[in-house]
């Protein structure tokens, strides 16, 4: 039988596009191994948020030809989407894909594996495109290796079958929208990702009955633009209707949220999680900048003490609450007052993680042909003071938690005598003793060291 090996680069809404490739390959008859040099095919679904993140999927590609000469690899994601070309150029590459062309991966990795499975793989290992037959190649250019095509004309969402999900993975990834209509000046996936769209609330409900049913306990509903979720439908819907019909309608233990923009971060819907104990009291709101000036440069649709608002509200209802946010340094144009407000803010607000990312042009944005750009050695300063910040907030959080009994999720990885598992509120915390994954403990959180926790006497709720 034909192998293959797949690595997701990214966000969570690329992780849930790589779980519903894993389910098609799988269910195409190759068999899936764990590491890139034993397999025939080895498939990277790629990021582009970043240079670094495009650096990272090259880098991967180099040390995967390197080990294994004769496997296909075959790019997909945003970075393929966005320059195909590049990576076709890559020694090694097979096929490159874009998002707008992910459901046909299948069946062209299925022909190149053919001769694997046959017992008479190529020389070489590759298989020219000219070879393989079928309308899935019609739109092929260049070398034979590139299938992209308008990724504003796409209107389906990617979804791992359920089995597939809960195997893969303790907490599974429920893709429900996919796609931005915003046009932040520096952000580059609307034009890899395609306009906003969304599952229908039917649809919604009967993957999460269909998961629950596989074992999942929680579930992460994810997105490029969560909280716009419905506004594409007819009739339209909301994510606070969607999250309370899975509430009425399913028994799904645990809902968790990713990334939700400052604007949907309403206090009806904060009152909506803070009402049901199976929501998981966790919120990641972009904040990107805590300067004004810097916000209207990045085409943000709100300002600093609107933010701001928001986030108490979060704390006001669920005190307790994880509060994370994505914070960008260096954008064009960013003085020294600008970060300084950035730093403010950070410290205000009763954030207990952040993600720090340094400024990068991406080809294609309005910021790409800015140029009051920031030294790089700046960058990596205030990035250092932000992720110095970030290190004090979670510090604190974890403190502030110490003693609380809470209910955790066991995650896989543990040592010989612990395991991890994760609160409601995103603290990842090692319990004494090896459990399974996937299975709810009550934990009571160590004062001494708030990074452990004993397991209640009730241990299972």
């Amino acid at each position: 039988m034909a192998t293959f090996s797949i690595e997701n680069f990214g966000c969570r809404a690329t992780e849930a596009d790589a779980a519903a490739l894993r389910g098609r390959l799988l269910a195409s008859g190759l068999e899936l191994v764990e590491e890139h040099a034993r397999a025939n095919v080895v498939v990277l679904n790629t990021c582009t948020v970043t240079a670094a993140a495009d650096s990272q999927a090259r880098e991967a590609v180099r040390k995967i030809h390197r080990a294994n000469p004769g496997a296909h690899i075959v790019l997909t994601g945003c970075y393929a989407q966005r320059a195909p070309d590049e990576l076709a150029a890559l020694e090694g590459v097979a096929l490159v894909v874009g998002n707008s062309h992910q459901t046909e991966i299948p069946g062209l990795v299925s022909q190149l594996a053919a001769p694997f499975a046959l017992g008479h793989p190529t020389a070489g290992g590759f298989v020219s495109l000219a070879e393989l037959q079928g309308n899935a190649m019609s739109l092929a250019r260049g070398p034979a290796k590139i299938l992209t095509g308008d990724i504003f004309e796409q209107t389906d969402i990617s979804i791992a079958p359920s089995e597939i999900s809960v195997a893969d993975r303790t907490r599974p990834i429920l893709k429900i929208q996919d796609g931005c209509n915003n046009r932040c000046s520096y952000c580059v996936i609307p034009f890899v990702r395609g306009r906003s769209r969304s599952l229908t609330p039917e649809a919604v409900i009967g993957e999460i009955r269909k998961l629950v049913a596989s074992g999942a306990n929680e579930i992460v509903l994810s997105g490029i633009n969560l909280g716009s979720y419905g506004r594409d439908l007819e009739p339209k819907a909301r994510l606070a209707s969607v999250v309370e019909r899975i509430l009425s309608e399913t028994a799904l233990d645990q809902i968790r949220f990713s990334s939700i923009e400052p604007q949907d971060v309403t206090e009806d819907f904060v009152a909506l999680v803070a009402s049901s104990p199976r929501i998981a009291p966790h919120f990641h709101v972009p904040l990107q900048s805590g300067s004004n000036r810097i916000l209207r440069a990045m085409r943000r649709w709100y300002r600093a003490e609107h933010y701001a608002e928001r986030v108490q509200v979060i704390h006001r209802h669920l005190p307790d609450a994880a509060i994370g946010a994505d914070v960008i340094t260096g954008f064009p144009g960013e003085t020294e007052q600008d970060f300084e407000d950035t730093c403010e803010i950070i410290q205000r607000l009763p954030f207990t993680y952040l993600h720090v990312f340094s400024f990068s042009q991406r080809p294609g944005t309005e910021a790409w042909k800015l140029r009051d750009l920031v030294r790089p050695e700046v960058i990596r300063e205030r990035a250092r003071r932000l992720r110095g910040l970030a290190q004090e907030k979670a510090a604190a959080f974890r403190a502030a938690q110490a003693g609380r009994c809470v209910r955790a999720l066991t995650l896989a990885r543990g040592g010989a005598d612990w395991t991890e598992a994760l609160t409601g509120n995103y603290l990842k915390v090692r319990v004494p003793g090896r459990w399974p994954a996937n299975q709810w403990r009550l934990v009571c959180v160590d004062a001494a060291a708030p990074e452990t926790a004993q397991v209640s006497a009730n241990s299972r709720r």
